[in-house]
């Protein structure tokens, strides 16, 4: 399964979840960012390749509506509801993204 994480700036919260769930032997991660300085900006390609979506707020799901409407036809996307208040890899960040991402997919327990 290919997933997809997404944030602004693509610098600390999808990044982080990139790094924590790439390890996963059956998943595909990739992330990016909804903003024009975006360390990587969120493409129709990124959307295409996506079977599953999760952003980290409200605004991010607008967006991705405002852009890729029709690409997002048929598309798991969930809003794991994580403000932007986390640095890159900090702790509690690791622990909501494992613990609501854990809501939507099956996760080993040792992660």
């Amino acid at each position: 399964m290919k997933l997809l994480f997404v944030c602004s700036r693509n610098k600390w919260r999808s990044l982080t979840a990139e790094k924590i769930f790439e390890p996963l032997a059956d998943y595909d991660v990739r992330s990016a960012g909804t903003e024009t300085g975006a360390r990587i900006k969120v493409t129709e390609g990124h959307i295409g390749w996506a079977d599953r979506i999760f952003v980290m707020e409200k605004k991010h799901v607008r967006r991705l509506r405002e852009k890729f409407g029709a690409e997002l036809q048929g598309k798991s996307l969930v809003c794991l509801d994580i403000p932007d208040d986390y640095g890159y890899m900090d702790e509690d960040l690791i622990e909501i993204l494992k613990s609501r991402v854990s809501e939507h997919l099956v996760l080993p327990e040792d992660l």
